[in-house]
């Protein structure tokens, strides 16, 4: 039987916006959720003065895990984890690995994410990389895209995994009954792909997985499959590509609206279905970002993010723990498939 409440730590000092935004984040998801508890892990002086102001109901649900080090953008990450026994990541890892916390969540360096959780908490037995899934608002579903960076360089069994771990996170979390599963290749026809890609091909297609051959890049955003799987560098790159198209239009849309008149009185009539539009593809909606393959609940979230999508990264780390997401996946890799 699980907690009835849990314990989640937070990486403070991780993301662009840390530690303001990262523990308002906090106070946000503990508001939310009355069974959750947040350890918030970083330079003590300036998380305090942050959540100062908070409600004593909710301030006593937050903890504060006091240390001077972090992990930055920039620093090479699996150095990084293994030189900073201190980091407010490797610490919060740490709480997850010796069932301190029940999971955690960082807005930091995702390669050092990815490397704490090989080197700190570890893979599933059986997996071979661990893999990012990201979810992807699209036209007809919400998709899953994986990897987005955990794994650049990919070999066929891992991109099978990929598949595997999607559509467990999908049936379990997103409650998709049977998800289909597509690969992101350069086109559809069963000749396309390069020898990965074809050799993961003939792998799904003896699987039990719902598998439906490949997509290309523009099928993403009208939501082909609910789990579409690809290398780390293709994954992320075609992450920030969706992310800039959206910000572009956002951008084009602001210019010309300022420049014409009668747009702006037409805005009026426009705007509640814009701001249902904006916020059906809004990333702080998703909040997090899991990465799959290791052993706990470790929740990568955006960098950019503000305390809205430090919440909804928080509630992400809540359900995939009680929906025993990880427990599901041992269990249904160890039998052998999904």
């Amino acid at each position: 039987m699980g907690r009835i409440v849990l314990l989640l730590a937070l990486d403070a000092m991780g993301g662009d916006h840390a530690p303001s935004e990262i523990c308002r984040g906090a106070i946000l998801a503990c508001k939310e959720h009355s069974d959750l508890e947040v350890a918030l892990v970083g330079r003590a002086p300036l998380i305090e003065q942050e959540i100062g102001g908070a409600e004593p109901q909710v301030l006593r649900r937050i903890h504060v895990v006091h240390t001077d080090e972090y992990i930055t953008m920039d620093e090479l990450p699996a150095a990084a984890m293994r030189k900073k026994k201190k980091a407010s990541l490797r610490l919060a890892m740490e709480m997850v690995r010796s069932g301190e916390a029940d999971g955690c969540i960082s807005a930091g360096n995702t390669g050092a994410i990815v490397a704490g959780g090989i080197l700190v908490i570890g893979r599933i037995a059986g997996i071979d990389r661990p893999g990012l899934g990201v979810p992807i608002p699209a036209l007809k579903r919400l998709t899953l895209l994986i990897d987005v960076g955990a794994t650049v360089r990919c070999k066929p069994l891992n991109l099978y995994q990929f598949a595997q771990m999607g559509s467990l996170y999908m049936r379990h979390v997103m409650n998709v009954s049977k998800p289909t599963v597509a690969l992101l290749s350069n086109g559809e026809e069963e000749i396309k792909g390069d020898e990965v890609i074809f050799e993961a091909r003939e792998m799904l297609s003896k699987s039990s997985l719902n598998f439906i051959g490949y997509v290309e890049g523009k099928d993403i955003p009208f939501g082909t499959a609910d789990v579409i799987v690809c290398d780390g560098f293709t994954g992320n790159a075609m992450l920030k590509f969706i992310e800039g198209t959206g910000e572009a239009l956002y951008a084009l849309f602001k210019d010309e609206m300022g420049q014409r008149l009668l747009p702006k009185v037409g805005i009026l009539f426009f705007l509640p279905m814009l701001k249902e539009l904006w916020t059906r593809f809004d990333y702080e909606q998703y909040g997090g970002t899991p990465l799959l393959g290791v052993k706990g609940a470790v929740i990568k979230a955006h960098g950019r993010s503000k305390a809205p999508a430090i919440a909804s990264a928080l509630r992400v780390a809540r359900n995939f723990i009680r929906q025993n997401c990880l427990k599901s996946i041992e269990e249904e890799l160890a039998q052998g498939g999904v």
